[in-house]
């Protein structure tokens, strides 16, 4: 789970990078920051593919799903 901290990180290190002021340590810190929020995000949208029901067609239907019904 990323935090408002960990954004705020993630932004304070992407002004440095900007800056061109971002030493080895914080760039390895940037890397992790960027994956840990990548993958919260990645976790939000499959729980929230995951939670959708399918939608059951009708013989025929037009809503362009070019799958068998």
């Amino acid at each position: 789970m990323i935090t408002p901290e960990d954004i705020s990180r993630i932004n304070e290190l992407g002004r440095k990078q900007k800056a061109g002021t971002l030493t080895e340590e914080e760039r390895t810190e940037q890397a992790k920051l960027r994956r840990l929020y990548i993958d919260t995000i990645k976790g939000h949208v499959k729980t929230h593919f995951d939670a959708q029901q399918p939608t059951n067609h009708s013989p025929g239907c037009s809503c362009g799903c070019e799958h068998k019904h």
